[in-house]
């Protein structure tokens, strides 16, 4: 169990994008954490299945590509829209430069159909990208529509401060699906109202 304290620091507070009053109304952000591409794969397919029913559109964003993962767990499950899955472009991407992920955003704003965007890897990995997305949203302002952000960090290398993590997120998802923060995480407070967890 993660216990939050009041010791936390806030480390490398520049490159994680910070949620506040101008933040599109329309863009939630949520959170996840996976040991490796096959957790993530679990983890997600079912998430996503349920979300293209709900009729949003799958952009992803990925450090290591899961399309054999995808491939290989879509066999064993019974989903109704397993050919609608298998179109997403599952493999890696190359998101260094802002016009290599404006790119991949670009159809959002010729679209008014509401979307997801996967980003997967470690945290400087999706540190980056994220900034890019933020930039993207600033200069397309006609976007209205829904989109979520799901940021699924990598967890093999973490060092990190989660609280920081958490903060800048509106809500967490797992192998259970969406929640809120709080339900997962009990002891978390957010914008830095941390408890320390009794016994």
């Amino acid at each position: 169990m993660v216990k939050f304290t009041k010791k936390d620091k806030r480390k490398n507070k520049k490159l994680m994008p910070e949620r506040n009053e101008n933040y599109m109304n329309n863009i939630k952000k949520l959170c996840g954490f996976c040991i490796n591409e096959w957790h993530l794969t679990t983890m997600i397919l079912p998430y996503i299945s349920k979300e293209i029913e709900n009729n949003y559109k799958m952009i992803t964003i990925l450090e290591n590509s899961i399309e054999e993962n995808i491939k290989t767990l879509i066999k064993k499950l019974n989903l109704k829209n397993e050919e609608d899955i298998l179109e997403i472009n599952w493999k890696q991407s190359v998101a260094q430069k802002y016009t290599e992920v404006g790119s991949k955003l670009n159809i959002i704003a010729k679209s008014d159909e509401k979307y997801i965007i996967l980003v997967n890897g470690r945290k400087n990995f999706i540190d980056v990208v994220n900034k890019h997305i933020d930039k993207w949203l600033k200069k397309n302002t006609k976007v209205k529509q829904e989109i979520k952000i799901i940021n699924c960090y990598k967890i093999t290398d973490f060092n990190y401060n989660i609280t920081e993590i958490l903060d800048s997120h509106d809500r967490i998802i797992n192998t259970s699906g969406e929640k809120r923060i709080d339900e997962v995480f009990e002891d978390y407070k957010k914008e830095g109202k941390i408890e320390e967890a009794t016994s």
